[in-house]
């Protein structure tokens, strides 16, 4: 054979080797963008149909009462975040803020203190303020200002907290009241048919079984936030307390030293 036609059918060959290895990735490439998209189409499906379950549910629940438990769960929420809020606001470095009015205290600069605690947000700064306003005055007297102002403080920190222990308990109460009204409408159901069976008492047991449901998911969200508002009341709590019997000693050094 002709070493040119030898040459010629090789790089034939080639050619349809090349060719082939080009379709096949081609194809595979089609074939993983077809199970992506159809990956994301399931994806989509699935999310809507937890919406639309969601909705269901809702509606198969008595729209009366379950839009009361979701009232429940907004009013609470929008307590909750208020109070987060404000707590976070209130939130400082009450050890640095100590050390810098002992500076000035030190420095026989009682009106820098008071600016300075007056300039810092919080309710240990308030507390601190409130002491070195009667500084002038008899220990005793600085204590039990100190002291009852400092109630007022916390009481300011826990305004709201009843509004969302309210919430948390009107929730599954809810979902019990649509739980007995539910079994109610199973009872009535039964006494017109005049029988018991599955189909005729399923709705009233739906409304009965989905309410409580709801109203108990409803106060476990609440319940959630409502603890941790409390674990921040109480370390701000702590920190007044400290920074009060802080102050105290600092206020003690400044008059003997002034003695």
């Amino acid at each position: 054979m002709h070493p040119l036609n030898v040459i010629a059918q090789d790089k034939s060959k080639q050619d349809t080797v090349l060719v082939a290895d080009t379709t096949a990735t081609a194809d595979s490439v089609a074939v993983s963008d077809e199970m992506l998209l159809t990956d994301d189409l399931d994806a989509d499906a699935e999310e809507e149909g937890f919406h639309k379950q969601l909705k269901t549910k809702f509606i198969d629940g008595n729209v009366g009462f379950m839009s009361l438990v979701a009232l429940a769960l907004v009013l609470g929420l929008a307590f909750c975040i208020e109070r987060i809020i404000y707590l976070t606001l209130s939130e400082i470095k009450a050890p640095k803020l100590m050390e810098d009015i002992e500076r000035r205290l030190q420095a026989d600069d009682v009106e820098g203190a008071k600016t300075l605690c007056r300039n810092t947000r919080g309710p240990v700064a308030s507390v601190c303020y409130q002491g070195l306003l009667h500084i002038h005055q008899p220990m005793d007297a600085i204590e039990r200002s100190i002291t009852n102002f400092g109630g007022l403080q916390a009481a300011n920190l826990e305004k709201g907290c009843s509004w969302i222990k309210l919430f948390i308990a009107m929730a599954p109460s809810l979902g019990f009241l649509g739980t007995v009204i539910g079994m109610v409408m199973a009872f009535d159901q039964i006494q017109q048919a005049g029988d018991i069976g599955p189909t005729i008492v399923a709705q009233g047991m739906k409304v009965a079984l989905i309410t409580t449901i709801f109203g108990i998911v409803v106060a476990l969200i609440l319940q959630l936030f409502y603890s941790y508002i409390l674990s921040k009341i109480e370390r701000l709590t702590a920190q007044m307390e400290e920074s009060a019997i802080s102050l105290l000693d600092m206020i003690t050094v400044y008059k003997n030293k002034k003695a």
